[in-house]
């Protein structure tokens, strides 16, 4: 394949998630016609380089790169063209690179973005659920309160939620899930490309269930359905949503949770939950 001849500038390129055979051709012409790559990891970068028969030189930049090593860059691609890459799938998707971005369109710098696998895009089309709106909320916190601030808060937005996660977490979100996404349908996506490549649908209680019986490894894709339209719950239906709520959140927390959910007064609701906490 000839070397292409690339004008300045930084050049973004989606890399493979799991299966190398993803690469695309362009990104192969545009890794090779780069003078240096911008990559999280030189050790990762450099055998997908190695399998593509490539030598680039590469520099490591991440979410600690200095200013300095960031200004070096920007320096460069001022006069040759310059290829950033994450780990794997689209750089700054839940990756480093968006400051590099940001200052290189400040400047005038052509930035070009060459396009390819994505763990998010992927995993919406293996789950099933809605895709016509979606959220996507990065990486869920590793924290409980965290993880369980971040799913109220988002928990009547009308639309797929999904997150990053990584397999020692998967339970704990899910045992979250149960509680802050009540009957929701629920997706896990893991070894996406790859050979043992899953995607696993049921409620969150019962993904919960098999994951602790099957702890898995790796990065993962969790995918929650939008909120149903369902009917108007009972008084029994709500104290048990407000129960499981102030298991989770504080009582006030909870009340306008519950509230938002159901379009209810918030100030009933927390009266109601002081009556059940009492």
């Amino acid at each position: 394949m000839d070397t292409p001849l690339l004008q300045p500038g930084l050049y973004i390129v989606a890399t493979p998630i799991g299966n190398l055979g993803d690469v695309t051709r362009r990104a192969i012409e545009v890794l090779s016609g780069c003078v240096v790559i911008a990559c999280e990891d030189t050790r990762v970068t450099g055998k997908l380089l190695y399998h593509l028969g490539l030598k680039r030189p590469m520099r490591r930049y991440d979410d600690h790169a200095s200013d300095a090593s960031r200004e070096k860059l920007l320096g460069e691609m001022m006069t040759q063209p310059v290829a950033l890459v994450s780990d794997a799938g689209t750089p700054l998707i839940s990756d480093p690179g968006y400051r590099l971005v940001r200052e290189a369109r400040e400047r005038g710098i052509a930035v070009t973005t060459i396009p390819g696998p994505s763990a998010l895009i992927a995993a919406l089309t293996l789950a099933g659920l809605p895709t016509d709106r979606f959220l996507f909320a990065g990486f869920l916190p590793g924290k409980d309160k965290a993880r369980g601030d971040m799913l109220a808060e988002l928990a009547a937005v009308p639309a797929t939620l999904v997150f990053y996660d990584t397999g020692p977490r998967l339970v704990a979100s899910l045992e979250a899930m149960v509680r802050l996404l009540p009957g929701r349908e629920i997706a896990v996506a893991r070894e996406l490309t790859k050979l043992h490549e899953e995607c696993r649908t049921g409620s969150a209680e019962e993904l919960a269930a098999h994951y602790t019986a099957h702890p898995p490894r790796g990065e993962i894709v969790l995918l929650a359905g939008p909120p149903g339209a369902a009917e108007k719950p009972g008084e029994a239906d709500i104290d048990a949503e407000l129960l499981a709520a102030i298991s989770e959140l504080p009582a006030s927390k909870a009340a306008a949770l519950v509230a938002k959910k159901h379009g209810m007064d918030r100030k009933s609701l927390y009266a109601r939950v002081m009556e059940l906490k009492g």
